[in-house]
């Protein structure tokens, strides 16, 4: 799952393109208040506009809506050969991004501050646990009871 799947209001507008402009994904930022319909930034008039506006307008699609964000709690994320020259890399889980849906996702940040979900870890490495001695892939948690902090 990359990070451009989550929004405040849950949907993504899909865009096909045209023949000056490539297909696209744009977050919806709200809805009008009397039609109802999707409203996205226009970045060359700089205001929201009605997605429905663009030629290009094919339809809109659910996307992870973040409902809270809880601190790592120790954490790790290990894969096999994403290090330099293929090598096994760990990282710190930075924090849980959790979704409406109840989905919990790993965020990471590197060496050199970049931040990004863990999707496509191998393995998550518990506090304490470690990532040689994973042989199994230990899955993130999936309930508030797991969350760190027992989802408080």
């Amino acid at each position: 799952m990359s990070l451009r799947y989550f929004n405040q209001t849950g949907w993504t507008a899909i865009f096909k393109g045209t023949d000056t402009k490539i297909g696209r994904m744009v977050r919806v930022e709200g809805w009008d208040q009397v039609t109802g319909t999707a409203l996205v930034v226009d970045p060359i008039r700089g205001a929201l506009r009605p997605a429905t506006d663009y030629e290009d307008f094919s339809h809109l699609e659910l996307a992870d809506q973040v409902v809270a964000a809880v601190p790592g709690g120790g954490w790790r994320v290990h894969w096999k050969h994403e290090g330099p020259g293929g090598t096994p890399l760990t990282e710190q889980v930075l924090a849980w991004l959790i979704t409406s849906q109840g989905r919990a996702t790993a965020i990471t940040v590197d060496a050199h501050g970049h931040v990004e979900d863990a999707d496509g870890a191998d393995a998550f490495i518990p506090p304490g646990g470690d990532p040689v001695s994973c042989q199994q892939p230990v899955r993130p948690p999936r309930s508030p009871a797991q969350w760190p902090g027992g989802g408080t």
